[in-house]
């Protein structure tokens, strides 16, 4: 079992993403016992490319300082939506390592989430998503609020993922 922490970004994460402080809190206490638990944090950045302001060098690419990474824990770069897409190197480092289930959290839900926990479905992992511990922001389509349940509680379980509470995932990353 890993914690996959996607895309939490300096530039994107803050108030403006749905039920912001209770994500927050939640990946905070997901991160905090998967250290305690000797589950392994394994963090995604998104990379724009050079000139965008959301690239390597640039502040707003850095991960967020309340989930900041410890020395040794591993950062994958991308720069496409799927953490597991072939250039990441992510699916390859924990085929290596025998790892088939996933906890996922991060941003954005209707975009690398998405993506991420389909592809990985796809690719054989168990993905796990815990309740409010990932986020998005209103689109020209649908608000943040209904794109977050829209994939939480409609597209993902019974489908792609195992949509859980946060005490039960809590309480997997315990045994």
């Amino acid at each position: 079992m890993i914690l996959l922490v996607v895309d939490t970004q300096k530039g994107i994460t803050d108030d403006r993403l749905y039920e912001f402080a209770k994500m927050k809190s939640n990946i905070k206490e997901l991160i905090s016992e998967a250290r305690r638990n000797d589950v392994e944090v394994v963090y995604v950045r998104h990379d724009d490319g050079p000139g965008t302001g959301f690239s390597v060098g640039d502040d707003e690419f850095e991960i967020f300082e309340e989930f900041a990474p410890r020395e040794g824990e591993r950062i994958f770069d991308k720069t496409v939506n799927s953490a597991f897409h072939g250039s990441v190197g992510l699916a390859e480092y924990l085929a290596q390592k025998g790892e088939k289930q996933i906890i996922i959290v991060g941003l954005q839900t209707n975009l690398c989430i998405d993506a991420t926990i389909q592809s990985g479905f796809a690719h054989g992992y168990e993905m796990i998503v815990p309740a409010y511990a990932n986020s998005t922001f209103d689109n020209e389509y649908m608000t943040k609020e209904i794109c977050y349940h829209y994939y939480n509680d409609y597209v993902w379980p019974r489908r792609y993922a195992k949509c859980m509470d946060m005490a039960s995932v809590v309480e997997m990353i315990r045994r």
